[in-house]
């Protein structure tokens, strides 16, 4: 028939090239001969439901099909796609790329194939091509159709909001309720038209590109978005569900994500008979066996999910197509499989440089045509194919409320000519939903550091699904409306407006609002032509700085007034006038902050020169608006001086609540929660210092003259007094939430924080014995000295085996005596102990403040310290006494494989240094609070070319490596004690500006800053951390923190 070579594409009735589909060839690689014989008639499903009929050779193998269907479609990111068909024995596959058709397909002439989305990345920003998340979309509205893609209802009616603008354009009442009769987007959809089109009604002015990409947007937050259920058994019969995903491999129960096995931690997959079998990598920490062994219904359903496995693992994880493995001369021994095609990495990269073709295509159902790529050169704005940017500068701007109030009631449409009839049905694709991404737990493949090193993929990590009000500054591409699977609560009222380029000009449709802040690789001439559009004045970054940090505030101030007041709201274990205390004060704090960060960031707009006042000058400055936000700020101290309050009974209540304190100790465990809880309550104290810091660079930076000093200073003088006013209950609280953290990490302690007692320092020494040298974790306090070991239990905590008081203590060096270098003997009035540093510097860290606490203990004339016990006496309330306590051989107890691993706390800086062998005191701890840092950078490997764009925040000795400021929680974290910080040698072959590196083993770390002036900030703050401070003052007895 022929029909193929003969059948009118969009692409040829507009007089445009055809390209040559998804061949995975080399430049300059011919494409093999197509097998020659008799043609066979193939009959392949569109994602809007279409049928085409495609002729192939009979001995052609699949990809000879699928390159059809993506060149018939002009499709250039085919990769992301496959065909699936019922097999013979009833089994949905996919067809095999490398075998003839013939030989996987039974009766071809009977067997219709789907065409449908194989691979939904981590995020849908990496799909360069409008086309190709406009099949994405339709995927979504596809699945949320056949029941696949579940969802609460909140979350259901907004995904079809979007699909609804796509197709029909801005909210008319009576088209939208004739258009919902009509179109069944997902069933007992009667229920939630209202809903519907209060929804729709919000996005008036986008165009069909954004409602994709808004969809996308939503869909890919929701649990089940790309999930392929593969009905399954563990090995105590329990009926679960296997998938795969972008991470890794998923396990289910119905609808419930219960368990994650992320590629970084799987050695090895493979199948027997029936069995599919999972061996993971050796982890201490982890109490998962070995190998997991999985039962599913015969060998060939077990194959199956094999086989996409494979291609999962080698498609997301790879860095090119595995080559094939030799042939064996006598015998075989397992299976052939192979992933064939492109990685994502070779799909991006051969985007990124252009091959690729412009089409036209029309969109099924859809009043506005679409048109494909305004060509992308690399100086223009508006490039179809998204750039996922490394520049820095750009993505703010675009994301600031200026920005937003300008997009208001503009319209954004793209008016094509009919091109007559539709030939083809399939290029008429409805305009929903495009790419997915996967739910929140998939990120725990980048939670270890050592994980992080080793993992060189690009791809990003999903983001939190819990409840959010979220100060939406910087977000005009996402409503106020929290999306989740779970049915948590939502905002109403959401708007979406579309998106104004950088300089102010309207964007193309076809770039996404979201593509001005992704991660990903940018070519170094179109990063300098980005750079240079922006202001080079550090006065600029300094106010960035305040833009960027508040941001970070923000977030953390909501970890309080939203997140913990929804867990508190759900389970009634906090007394009302506790709930009252703690988030009558946070909410005006919050309210406050967030038309704070509006105006700072109105004014970054205008000062970067997207609106005509920077022309003539009048606000390239920023004194001004600190100034009048200060003095404002002055209302909210009493508020600001209930925070001591709030953290001491917040306390009281989890000492005498059991309920209390579980509801706190799980909500610390979620991954929002990335600091201790009550951290987040003493935030607001301490962003009073930073203003202050900033202030003070800012009015070192003006000269007298100059326009904006006197507000600076003004602004300067007004916070100090302030930071004044609090520094004393700040330095009290400091060291009160101190003890109550260390009293987590410790058990065999009874009365740790008792009125008076002060920390000093922690840290790893290793003590001599009977035994030889033993690694022990010290805790110095004014008064006493204990020793701990890291016990064998769930939490990790620290066992006190003994403890030294300061009184009458003396210390004396030892190296001579025991032949152990850095060694050093504390002699005590009852018991004497000798111990080792890892270092010179150790050891003088720690005998200058062993000695200074006994000097402090001495003065207060030996008061007797009030020692630890080790059975602290049962103060919670009666009806509270019930609580399941877990024995040793519990502990150690085999577990399932669908159990969790035990919740730990793992990740505290008692843990980091026990593992890097340091100590921290608590001036390192003041240092620290004065030190934060938020901003994005380039993050490289060691071994890896590309630069990756991350959002970072530095605090309490850590880097927070985030996809974008508007996550809720990071991807992962870089404990910085131990590091070393240095600036990369020639020999490094890094030659970039602003570059510092981060070393410690044979982990090493690039990161590139955007300025000179933020290169030294962040210098500056890490070296905070790598290399803390010997102590700089003394507290005296008069400074105690008595509270």
């Amino acid at each position: 028939m022929g029909e193929v070579e003969q059948r009118t594409t969009a692409g040829s009735r507009l007089g445009v090239q055809e390209n040559a589909g998804i061949s995975t060839l080399e430049h300059g690689q011919k494409m093999p001969t197509t097998p020659t014989g008799k043609l066979i008639s193939i009959k392949v499903q569109m994602l809007d439901d279409a049928q085409e009929a495609f002729e192939v050779p009979q001995r052609a193998p699949g990809k000879v099909l699928l390159d059809a269907v993506c060149t018939h479609l002009n499709l250039v990111e085919g990769d992301y796609f496959g065909l699936e068909y019922l097999d013979h024995k009833k089994i949905m596959v996919w067809l095999d790329l490398l075998k003839p058709i013939v030989k996987q397909i039974r009766r071809p002439k009977h067997v219709i194939l789907k065409f449908v989305v194989k691979f939904f990345p981590p995020d849908h920003a990496q799909l360069q091509e409008e086309l190709t998340r406009y099949l994405f979309a339709l995927q979504v509205k596809q699945d949320l159709a056949q029941g696949r893609l579940t969802c609460n209802d909140t979350s259901a009616a907004l995904l079809i909001s979007h699909i609804v603008q796509s197709e029909i354009g801005d909210f008319d009442e009576t088209i939208d309720r004739e258009h919902l009769a009509k179109n069944k987007y997902i069933p007992q959809q009667e229920a939630l038209e209202d809903k519907i089109m209060e929804f729709h009604r919000n996005h008036i002015g986008q165009t069909p590109a954004e409602s994709d990409f808004q969809l996308l947007e939503i869909a890919r937050r929701l649990e089940m978005y790309g999930i392929r259920l593969h009905p399954a058994k563990d090995r105590e019969g329990t009926k679960i569900n296997l998938a795969v995903a972008h991470t890794g491999i998923l396990v289910f129960q119905g609808h419930t994500k219960i368990n994650a096995f992320n590629w970084a931690k799987v050695r090895k997959l493979s199948f027997k008979r029936k069995r599919f079998l999972i061996k993971l990598r050796p982890d201490a920490n982890s109490s998962f066996q070995d190998t997991l062994e999985f039962l599913m219904a015969s060998r060939d359903f077990c194959k199956a999910f094999w086989k996409i496995c494979v291609e999962h693992h080698a498609f997301f994880r790879l860095f090119e197509e595995p080559k094939p493995k030799p042939k064996p001369v006598l015998f075989t021994r397992g299976s052939s499989f192979r992933f064939s095609g492109r990685t994502q990495k070779q799909v991006l990269d051969y985007v990124k440089e252009g091959g690729h073709k412009k089409v036209q295509f029309e969109r099924k159902h859809s009043k506005i045509h679409s048109i494909r790529s305004l060509t992308a050169k690399p100086s223009e704005q508006h490039s179809e194919v998204p750039k996922q940017s490394c520049s820095f500068t750009y993505g703010d701007g675009v994301d600031s409320p200026a920005a937003q109030s300008c997009r208001q009631g503009k319209e954004l449409k793209v008016s094509v000519e009919d091109g007559g009839h539709h030939t083809s049905p399939s290029l008429k694709k409805s305009p929903e939903k495009e790419g997915r991404r996967l739910d929140g737990a998939v990120m725990e493949a980048m939670e270890e550091e050592e994980e992080v090193a080793k993992d060189r993929s690009q791809h990003s990590r999903s983001q939190t699904q819990q409840p959010s009000t979220g100060s939406l500054t910087g977000s005009p591409h996402l409503s106020e409306l929290s999306i989740n699977s779970q049915g948590g609560p939502a905002m109403t009222n959401a708007t979406l407006s579309p998106n104004l380029s950088p300089d102010n000009r309207q964007a193309s449709p076809l770039v996404s609002p979201l593509m001005n802040d992704q991660t990903g690789v940018r070519t170094d001439d179109e990063e300098e032509v980005r750079r240079k559009r922006f202001p080079t004045d550090k006065a600029y970054f300094i106010a960035k700085e305040v833009s960027t940090t508040e941001r970070t505030y923000l977030k953390d101030l909501e970890v309080i007034t939203s997140w913990f007041q929804s867990t508190v709201s759900k389970e009634d274990c906090m007394p009302e006038a506790l709930k009252n205390l703690i988030f009558s004060n946070f909410e005006p704090l919050h309210k406050f902050h967030t038309n704070f960060l509006k105006e700072i960031e109105q004014r970054l707009a205008l000062w970067e020169g997207r609106s005509n006042a920077h022309l003539k000058g009048d606000y390239q400055r920023i004194g001004d608006v600190m100034l009048k936000n200060i003095q404002n700020m002055k209302q909210l101290t009493v508020h600001l001086r209930k925070h001591t309050e709030v953290l001491v009974e917040l306390e009281n209540g989890i000492k005498n609540s059991r309920k209390l304190e579980t509801l706190c100790r799980d909500f610390e465990l979620q991954k929002v929660c990335y600091l201790p809880l009550n951290t987040f309550l003493l935030r607001p104290l301490h962003r009073l210092m930073h203003y202050k810091q900033i202030m003070e660079r800012l009015c070192k930076h003006y000269p007298p003259n100059h326009v904006d000093f006197r507000d600076s200073r003004a602004a300067l003088a007004e916070i100090s007094e302030a930071v004044a006013q609090l520094h004393s209950s700040m330095l009290k609280m400091e060291n009160f939430q101190k003890l109550h953290e260390l009293k987590k990490d410790l058990i065999g302690i009874d009365n740790l924080v008792i009125p008076g007692r002060e920390f000093i320092r922690l840290g790893s020494l290793s003590k001599l014995s009977g035994k030889g040298l033993q690694q022990r974790m010290f805790f110095l306090f004014n008064d006493v000295l204990l020793y701990t070991s890291r016990g064998l239990t769930a939490s990790n905590q620290f066992k006190v085996h003994g403890q030294l008081p300061l009184y009458g203590m003396m210390i004396e060096e030892s190296e001579e005596e025991w032949g152990v270098p850095h060694c050093f003997t504390l002699r005590g009035q009852h018991q004497s102990i000798v111990v080792a540093a890892s270092s010179r510097t150790e050891m003088d860290k720690w005998t200058e403040d062993i000695q200074m606490a006994i000097d402090l203990a001495e003065n207060c004339n030996g008061p007797t310290p009030e020692f630890l016990g080790g059975s602290p006496p049962d103060t919670k309330s009666p009806e509270e006494s019930t609580v399941d306590q877990e024995s040793e051989d519990d502990l150690n107890a085999s577990r399932t494989s669908l159990e969790r691993q035990a919740p730990h706390r793992g990740n505290t800086t008692v843990h980091v240094c026990w593992h890097r062998n340091t100590s921290v005191s608590m001036v390192d701890f003041s240092i620290a609070v004065e030190n934060q840092l938020s901003g994005n950078l380039l993050r490289k490997f060691k071994n890896s070319n590309g630069w990756q764009k991350l959002w970072v925040v530095f605090t309490n000795f850590c880097m927070f490596f985030y996809k974008s400021h508007q996550d809720n929680h990071p991807l992962a974290s870089l404990p910085l004690l131990g590091y070393s910080l240095t600036i990369p040698s020639e020999s490094e072959n890094i030659h970039k500006d602003y570059v510092f590196k981060l070393h410690f083993k044979s982990h090493v770390y690039y990161f590139r800053a955007e300025s000179e002036y933020t290169f030294e900030r962040w210098m500056e703050v890490i070296r905070s951390a790598t290399s803390p401070a010997s102590r700089i003052h003394v507290l005296s007895h008069e400074e105690s923190h008595a509270y």
